[in-house]
């Protein structure tokens, strides 16, 4: 959609659009359209300003399972359970071996592979967070 919208996916052009509007335009692009577009504005700067515009360098330049963790880490907004996840996009999805040490024992968009898939993923994610609000209460 923001692809469509904007005619590009490129860090330095997403950095130095207007992403409000675009994400606010209906359909907006995310529940939170606001947030959301200064989210991706800030990932796009630090992509074009630490990886020269080349995502892909995130986990290429990785070396190994701790670097990768580092590199994922210093995406804006990218906490732990975005590194998990991610980690397990790498590894399940594109078969990343520097991403193995990050794959979660839970459920995770990794491995979501149909639309089925998903809708199962969903479920496992709501009774994993579940669980886990319980456990923390």
């Amino acid at each position: 959609m923001i692809r469509e919208r904007l005619g590009t996916l490129d860090p330095a052009e997403l950095a130095a659009a207007d992403l409000d509007t675009t994400f606010r335009e209906k359909p907006a692009v995310h529940r939170f359209p606001g947030k959301m577009a200064e989210r991706v504005h800030q990932l796009a700067v630090h992509v074009r300003d630490e990886y020269g515009g080349d995502a892909a360098r995130v986990w290429n330049d990785a070396g190994n399972g701790e670097q990768l963790r580092a590199n994922i880490a210093g995406l804006p907004g990218f906490g732990e359970m975005k590194i998990k996840a991610l980690g397990a996009v790498l590894a399940k999805r594109f078969k990343l071996a520097q991403a193995e040490s990050l794959v979660p024992p839970h459920p995770t968009l990794g491995d979501v592979d149909s639309a089925q898939a998903l809708r199962d993923y969903q479920e496992k994610k709501r009774a994993h967070k579940a669980e886990w609000s319980r456990i923390k209460a």
